[in-house]
């Protein structure tokens, strides 16, 4: 993708030169309507099978929905991420979509300089929105507290050594908001299971491409006793289950478990049992809608359990089929909003 980058960039100073009067027909369909684009910038790649991966095919489905074109470029460095998004933005794409609350500064540097093109940000600050002074910005933000019940819940049913641990990509808020969901449900449904939950401090890794960095975080809290692992932080993700792999092979079975997310990935791993699935392709259907209807920019869309954005993936054999009934009913709770109530 770095190569399709400075493609761009050399299609955008290119693009800088024409008369800006003169007409852009591969803005237009074949029947005379504009042809919507959307592009979607990633520091992580969209083949990790994780965060990205989730991001991307998200933004694919919505487009398909839509009926809107698409690029993205991913695989890109901090540095990197204002000049991709502004290399976008001169070729005429109608939004950008930054799968991430990390691009906020860039986000809003390019939405000052380009009032007329929406920037759909995910994982946005409930602020941000509020920051972008052409209000042509507008945050996608599932609930961090809930997507941390769905995995607590399953890691306090599950866990036999009753040491459970999340693996962190940056510092992000919305990691810290899963962190603290997942500790506070492990511990909630570990006390009603007559267990006493130990949630092991969270590591960060300071990007969300390091899986060496995974393997060695998931080795060493292995070595402290956790049997069940929920994280935010892509291909570090990737690495951590690769440790958990290797060390059940080692153990002759499965007694280290890990849980997915943000899209339902049962069977890539052995070591997975569950995923916490994240429908983000809604919010940006919703967003797309908003910029074709002229209304964009400006709010918070927000994604729960309520209303669908938020779920728990299939369950593995290797989860019990009591303690299967046990889950699905904390999950139901959490739906019905009475949940630690």
């Amino acid at each position: 993708m770095k190569k399709f980058l400075a493609l761009i960039l050399a299609l955008a100073m290119a693009l800088s030169l024409v008369a800006c009067g003169q007409k852009d027909a591969g803005n237009e369909g074949g029947n005379g309507e504009k042809q919507y684009k959307v592009a979607m910038i990633c520091d992580s790649s969209i083949s990790d099978g994780g965060w990205g991966a989730a991001c991307y095919n998200a933004m694919v489905d919505a487009a398909g929905k839509m009926g809107w074109t698409y690029e993205v470029t991913d695989s890109i460095a901090q540095n990197e991420y204002y000049e991709s998004i502004a290399a976008y933005c001169a070729l005429g794409f109608d939004m950008i979509y930054a799968p991430g609350n990390q691009y906020t500064d860039a986000v809003l540097q390019a939405a000052e300089e380009y009032p007329d093109i929406a920037f759909a940000l995910l994982n946005g600050n409930e602020a941000t929105p509020g920051k972008a002074v052409n209000k042509n910005v507008t945050s996608l933000l599932p609930d961090a507290q809930q997507i941390g019940w769905i995995a607590g819940a399953l890691a306090g049913l599950m866990t036999q050594s009753n040491t459970i641990a999340f693996i962190g990509g940056m510092e992000l808020d919305t990691t810290k908001g899963k962190y603290a969901g997942y500790g506070e449900a492990a511990k909630f449904v570990g006390e009603k299971e007559g267990k006493t939950i130990n949630l092991l401090d969270c590591p960060f890794a300071g990007s969300f491409d390091d899986s060496a960095k995974g393997l060695e975080f998931a080795k060493t809290m292995i070595d402290q006793g956790a049997d069940v692992f929920f994280g935010d932080a892509s291909a570090v993700d990737s690495g951590a289950r690769q440790a958990i792999d290797e060390y059940n092979k080692a153990a002759g079975s499965v007694k280290v478990f890990d849980i997915g997310q943000p899209a339902d990935i049962l069977g890539q791993n052995e070591c997975i049992i569950c995923s916490q699935v994240t429908d983000n392709s809604a919010m940006i259907v919703a967003s797309m809608q908003a910029v074709q209807d002229g209304n964009f920019g400006g709010e918070t869309l927000y994604g729960t359990l309520q209303n669908g954005a938020l779920s728990a993936g299939k369950l593995s054999e290797l989860v019990p089929s009591e303690i299967q009934t046990k889950y699905l009913a904390y999950i139901d709770e959490m739906v019905a909003g009475t949940f630690m109530k």
